[in-house]
């Protein structure tokens, strides 16, 4: 029997060591390539959804105060949005820099920014991040592939721009699993600042018959769910217009679960309506706004969070269940010890003095818009 114990002691630390270490107990089937194995199936997940990752030159000259000689520090940026982001089963944010290696980075209008800005993010808890924006060509094709080889360097998954057309091809669909759930992810935009894709370099831009197509090569790659991230949108304006909603029922008309947007920098309505198609309920977020930047204006300077729960119908068919949002500010640093910061609705104590009034005007006017447009979505504070 000791033996035996023994056996079957080693075979299960053996099995240990053979795990991949994905986060959030995930594992991805992306393009061709299927996991040997499936997580083991949970009743329901989470998924986590933030607006736009911005580096403005005065982040990047704060974060260079705090670093030193050391680089650039973001260590207190996420501090109090961590636990929020943790607890998702997956969490997504789009990067809207490229990562250009240096040694000079910028702000707006062409972006550049350091890798340690991503390690940040990575170490609050994102999983994903979205790479299809105006912004990934700002500093060039060099620096626009830096960014992915950047993220796989940080062992994140990433959509939305690629090498060139053979590796969208190798990495198109993109399906994880997560805790049993094979949810696809695609990523689009509108444009890239006039900026053109040269050398190969692809870039997911919004065409419908490419997206049907890939859409449907999902599906069948094996996804239960399908979310399609959209960078889309008037900036500044809080309501989305008549070509948001147009793209958003082409997508629901192609079988798509959660469409999730961003862009304009400040936040727009979100909606679970009825897919007239499939018969069944899905999400349609039509901006996150900002996550963390130095925009200035009152609707500017804070975004929202949406959390998607993603459950099984009487069959064990997974299906979007519900969904909710909470929103934050984004505090500027008051003295050159303190960094830019993401401080959550439920801890205004947190907020420094000097900003609560922007704090006040953010979160009325959020309050006001989904109030009045959104549907079935409600604020669920941590």
């Amino acid at each position: 029997m000791k033996i035996k114990s023994l056996i079957l002691t080693l075979s299960i630390l053996l099995a240990g060591c053979g795990s991949t270490g994905a986060s959030k107990n995930s594992d991805s089937l992306s393009g061709d390539s299927i996991a040997a194995s499936e997580s083991p199936k949970a009743s329901e997940i989470t998924l986590l959804f933030a607006g736009d990752a911005m580096q403005h030159q005065a982040q990047l000259d704060q974060a260079k105060i705090r670093g030193g000689e050391k680089g650039y520090d973001y260590s207190q940026c996420f501090t109090y949005i961590a636990p929020t982001v943790q607890e998702a089963d997956y969490a997504v944010v789009n990067l809207e820099v490229p990562l250009g290696g240096g040694p000079v980075y910028r702000g707006y209008p062409c972006f550049s920014a350091p890798d340690s800005f991503a390690q940040a993010l990575k170490d609050v808890g994102f999983d994903m991040f979205l790479t299809s924006n105006n912004h990934c060509l700002d500093s060039g094709m060099k620096a626009a592939r830096r960014t992915l080889t950047a993220l796989d360097s940080l062992q994140v998954d990433h959509i939305g721009t690629y090498h060139d057309s053979i590796a969208r091809q190798k990495e198109v669909p993109f399906v994880k699993d997560i805790k049993g759930f094979k949810i696809g992810f695609l990523n689009y935009t509108y444009g890239t600042n006039g900026i053109e894709a040269k050398d190969g370099m692809e870039v997911a831009y919004i065409d419908r018959d490419k997206m049907a197509r890939e859409i449907e090569a999902t599906r069948k790659a094996g996804a239960e769910i399908v979310v399609v991230t959209v960078h889309w949108g008037v900036e500044y304006v809080l309501t989305q217009n008549k070509n948001q909603e147009n793209l958003a029922n082409f997508l629901l008309d192609q079988g798509v679960d959660l469409v999730i947007g961003g862009h304009p920098h400040v936040i727009q309505p979100m909606q679970v309506v009825k897919n007239e198609k499939t018969g069944k309920d899905a999400l349609v977020v039509y901006s996150l706004g900002n996550f963390i930047s130095n925009m200035k204006t009152a609707d500017t300077r804070g975004g929202a969070l949406v959390r998607a729960v993603i459950g099984r119908d009487a069959a064990g068919k997974p299906i979007f269940k519900e969904a909710n949002y909470d929103t934050f500010l984004s505090a500027k640093p008051t003295g050159n010890s303190d960094n830019f910061c993401v401080i959550p609705s439920w801890m205004p104590e947190k907020i420094p003095a000097g900003q609560k009034e922007h704090w006040n005007l953010f979160n009325r006017g959020a309050e006001k818009i989904f109030n009045q447009y959104n549907i079935n979505v409600p604020r669920k504070h941590q």
